[in-house]
């Protein structure tokens, strides 16, 4: 019996481990992004999106910020593709989970141009011309909120179907917040908002489907 039970088990495990790194790419991001922007020079959130973070001698943190946040948000990907095996968007939700943790990684690995005065010595006003990398991260990250956003929406028809309406009217907000269109003045701190939103929602996602397993 412990043999053919063991393998079960050992999945259920890793199941709830990979739920758990989900729940977790949230908190640690916001948490590194916070301490850089008190502690760096010159950083403004409402002149410079936390991705500007990426630049400068200690850039390297915010890119393996990124990087470990999307490997979280993969491993809830995985997990869901395991958990969810039946109803609306049984494929798609996994799938679309899984866009948006390649697409942090993406952001961290393509990163940002130096503008707005940030980091210091660089010249005030937007950048020229931006690079190839400073256009590949811009891509990545429009097609990792509107890939989360398409996910907040099959979630929230998912919990409709079942009359879970609190969860459902939740993830339609998200959907919708994520597919605001932005206005440039205000741009830094509504990216900052649109982050915030997503990795809300994937932590109450991933803790919601730890503790039903």
């Amino acid at each position: 019996m412990a043999t053919a039970t063991t393998p079960v088990t050992a999945r259920t495990h890793r199941r709830r481990a990979a739920l758990l790194a989900g729940a977790a790419a949230g908190p640690l991001f916001f948490a590194s992004a916070g301490a850089q922007m008190l502690a760096r020079e010159g950083f403004d959130i409402t002149r410079h999106p936390i991705s500007q973070l990426v630049t400068g001698d200690t850039g390297w943190i915010q890119i393996l910020t990124f990087v470990l946040a999307g490997a979280g948000i993969l491993a809830l990907a995985a997990a869901l593709g395991a958990t969810v095996t039946e109803g609306t968007g049984r494929r798609a939700l996994p799938v679309l989970v899984g866009v948006f943790g390649v697409g942090l990684i993406a952001a961290g690995v393509f990163t940002m141009d130096p503008e707005y005065g940030f980091p210091p010595g660089t010249p005030e006003g937007p950048v020229e011309r931006m690079s190839w990398h400073g256009v590949a991260h811009s891509v990545a990250a429009a097609i990792a909120y509107t890939a989360l956003a398409v996910a907040a929406i099959v979630w929230a028809v998912r919990r409709a179907r079942r009359r879970l309406m609190v969860s459902a009217v939740a993830s339609a907000v998200v959907a919708l917040v994520l597919l605001m269109p932005m206005h440039p003045e205000y741009m830094s701190v509504r990216i900052a908002v649109n982050g915030l939103v997503a990795f809300a929602w994937t932590s109450v996602l991933s803790l919601s489907l730890w503790r039903s397993s």
